[in-house]
């Protein structure tokens, strides 16, 4: 890119009578011109867009200048052609509008009046006379388009050529488009250079268009000059029946209110007749259109069946993917749809939720603790049309055959996993009544000055559940009796049974009026695209696939993530273990439930055990459960005729199989697990206290276990009632997250007139920081409840 850019500033210093290499291309017209696609409606989602084949790139004046308005902004165009190129290399037929004649020229010209100057004075200065003025006069715009426009068409050629790509120019005004030979010549032309491989680059030709408006010049805001440029591109894009029109500016996309005003929001999805809700601001620094002339053409232009996005192609952080992100159908930008959706967007569901959740969490506690109660009573009286729901689901995954076993065996629910299900809500709904509000501590800061610290909502949860739906009425639960709004995304393979589930969760939050606490998101946002709402959602939690979780964990860079990318977890068989023991563990934390996070996956076994009866048993009992064994590189070392060996130490199988390995020690089994474990659950099988407490002291994973399953690493078995999820995160929560993993807290101080000053070196007090009982109430302090 260095190389490429210091070729193409050599280029932007070309002196006008210079020879180039630039196709000129003269609007004439054609006998015969190969029709293009049908021309059918604009996409209605982002995510159609994938599907544009021909483009139209709209480069605004802020951004093919630099900041200082002299110039080309080089950087910034070598990344756009960059992408244009890629696209075009893809199949895709790309054309480009563009500014920059100006500004190049006026760059040119001043040289040139500085070169001039410099001479004369010099000449003068030989004859003693009087120093000239050397200020700069005021460029006319249409001279320095007239000194530009070939500059700028060979920067471009000069970039396509790095990627094999030919380019050609065409100048037009508004009259090329009034009269209908000259429209039908210009079609005609673009349709051959489309069918040629070749990028037409369009340009307005402002060394023949109008002057600009009185009193405006080169050095103010109207330092470009181009009229229509706006209205150029929509025009083009619906005469050429393009499937796209990108038109990239200085500002992120369309906003409520103007940019940087304290309550502006950028809009995702704009839709003809929201015009009325909309505060236009002032113009950018160049070009002439301003934000309300783009969205008047972007309109123009959606209803001649062209998909306009308006997005920020100045930003440096996403200038060299801005494009191929908004064809891919990312969020980027603006989207212009004429169909708007049923039901609010996700930004409209979140604030919805927050506002809702601040009632929830306002409410009394036996108040949240009755929504909870009687959604546990819906999942009992409903039980039927859950079951009916959810075996639409298995139906139409049995009919896709896409979803593997363990996906199956979590999607599926049964008569008994529903009763488990309302009876784990009850819990919640019993510690429902101190949770929210409750202090944790009591300081005495000085006479009537006394601080408490309380437990309060951490605000907006995103959960996406996948193939899970007997977590969203626990989610639910834990969400309104912690407080905290509530937003699920749940996987399409579960849709009919999320959908009843939710509606039950919303019957039971009406009985209350916080309905809208609790939203489904159900439209077609991306996983990554919700990961872009830090300022809307406080904390994603995951109950889905390692992929899931670490493709969840790149894409949140500003929301914290709760999670575990893996459950790898081990049962490490010491020599003193009981062999009964031995059996019937690991026998449930494998067999029991192969498919959770909490199965084991891999089998330490004290090198003693080898060749004696024990070890015969644990290998029969996992052959009569038909578990697949993967021998460890020690293992099958000692074996005559080993199982497969395993692939890696490291594997999560979620499946009847598992890897088996020997130890020397209970030691080495420490460091074993500390190496190739998720820290998860770990599990240690003795008899010899002194050995299984050092083994639960020096063992760092979320949950240890001495002589207990693994499948005990659960929110309900764990009594929480029910859990979130499950986090092998160091700090807030770990383990099995229940209520109290989401709870953060608040310092409360409560004064009479104390100021800082009061306890300097001349202050009349001084801090007695004395603790108090959490049950004391603090002097003048009601019960809020």
């Amino acid at each position: 890119m260095t190389m490429l850019l210091q070729r193409l500033t050599q280029c932007s210093k070309i002196s006008l009578d210079s020879p180039r290499c630039v196709c000129w291309l003269f609007i004439r017209p054609l006998t015969q011109v190969p029709s293009g696609r049908a021309h059918s409606s604009s996409f209605v989602h982002r995510s159609e867009l994938r599907h544009a084949q021909r483009i139209v790139v709209k480069l605004g004046s802020a951004v093919v200048t630099r900041g200082d308005e002299c110039g080309l902004a080089l950087g910034r165009l070598a990344s756009v052609v960059e992408q244009v190129a890629m696209l075009q290399n893809q199949g895709r037929e790309m054309m480009i509008v563009t500014s920059g004649a100006v500004a190049f020229g006026k760059q040119r010209l001043r040289q040139e009046i500085l070169l001039s100057q410099s001479v004369r004075q010099a000449l003068h200065s030989g004859h003693n006379q009087v120093k000239e003025d050397m200020s700069l006069p005021v460029l006319e715009a249409r001279a320095c388009a007239a000194a530009g426009q070939s500059g700028l068409m060979a920067l471009y050629e000069a970039m396509f050529t790095q990627y094999s790509t030919c380019t050609a120019q065409v100048l037009v005004t508004n009259l090329d488009f009034h009269d209908d030979q000259k429209r039908q010549n210009l079609n005609s032309t673009l349709q051959e250079l489309l069918l040629m491989n070749i990028v037409p680059i369009i340009n307005t030709n402002d060394a023949v268009v109008p002057p600009p408006e009185p009193n405006s010049d080169l050095q103010g805001v109207n330092v470009i000059s181009i009229k229509d440029n706006d209205s150029l591109a929509a025009r083009l894009a619906v005469e050429m029946k393009a499937d796209l029109l990108i038109a990239l500016s200085d500002v992120e996309g369309l906003y409520n209110t103007p940019p940087g005003t304290d309550d502006a929001k950028l809009i995702d999805i704009f839709y003809p007749g929201d015009q009325q809700f909309i505060t236009y601001g002032t113009k950018s620094r160049v070009g002439s259109g301003g934000m309300e002339a783009k969205v008047k053409a972007a309109l123009w232009a959606l209803q001649g069946g062209t998909s306009v996005v308006i997005a920020n192609g100045t930003n440096p952080k996403v200038t060299g993917h801005v494009i191929t992100d908004i064809v891919a159908g990312k969020k980027v930008g603006t989207f212009f749809s004429e169909i708007k959706p049923a039901g609010p967007c996700v930004e409209e569901q979140t604030e919805m939720a927050r506002r809702c959740g601040r009632t929830l969490a306002s409410l009394r506690p036996v108040q949240r603790s009755e929504i909870i109660g009687h959604l546990a009573d819906l999942l009992s009286e409903k039980k039927e049309d859950i079951l009916a729901a959810n075996k639409m689901d298995m139906d139409l995954a049995f009919s896709a055959g896409r979803l593997p076993p363990a996906m199956l065996q979590r999607l599926c629910l049964s008569p008994a996993k529903l009763d488990s299900l309302a009876t784990g809500l009850r819990q919640v709904a019993a510690a429902a009544q101190d949770v929210v509000g409750r202090v944790l501590r009591r300081t005495r800061l000085a006479h009537s000055l006394e601080l408490e610290q309380v437990t309060v909502p951490i605000g907006v949860l995103l959960v996406i559940l996948e193939a899970r739906p007997d977590c969203l009425p626990q989610v639910s639960a834990l969400a309104i009796a912690s407080g905290n709004a509530l937003l699920l995304k749940g996987g399409k393979e579960a849709a009919n049974t999320n959908h009843i589930l939710h509606q039950l969760t919303q019957e039971a939050l009406s009985m209350h009026g916080v309905i809208e606490a609790v939203q489904m998101v159900s439209t077609h946002e991306e996983l990554k695209d919700l990961c872009r709402l830090d300022k809307m959602i406080d904390l994603i939690i995951l109950r889905g696939s390692s992929h899931l979780v670490h493709d969840i964990q790149r894409a949140a860079k500003g929301i914290p993530v709760l999670g575990h990318s893996e459950g790898i977890c081990h049962v490490y068989i010491d020599a003193d273990a009981s062999v009964d023991k031995v059996i019937k563990i690991v026998r449930d934390s494998k067999c029991a439930y192969p498919t959770a996070c909490n199965a084991v996956e891999t089998l330490l076994i004290h090198r003693n055990i080898l060749r004696t009866p024990m070890f015969d048993q644990i290998i029969d009992m996992l052959y009569t459960e038909q578990v697949k064994i993967h021998a460890g590189p020690r293992l099958a070392s000692y074996l005559t005729f080993s199982p497969s060996e395993a692939k890696s130490l490291r594997t999560e199988y979620g499946d009847l199989e598992c890897c088996m390995e020997v130890v020397d020690s209970m030691e080495e089994a420490v460091d074993h697990i500390h190496k190739y474990s998720s820290s998860h659950t770990d599990v240690i099988i003795t008899e010899n206290e002194n050995t299984a407490e050092q083994f639960l002291q020096k063992l760092d994973s979320a949950c240890v276990f001495w002589n207990a399953s693994s499948h005990f690493a659960d929110g309900y078995r764990f009594g929480l009632g029910a859990e979130v999820g499950f986090s092998t995160a160091r700090i807030h929560a770990r383990g099995p997250v229940g209520l109290e993993g989401l709870l953060t807290t608040k310092w409360v101080l409560r004064g009479d007139g104390h100021t800082v000053a009061d306890f300097s070196e001349h202050g009349t007090m001084k801090y007695l920081h004395e603790s108090l009982p959490v049950g004391q109430p603090l002097a003048g302090q009601k019960d809020s409840n």
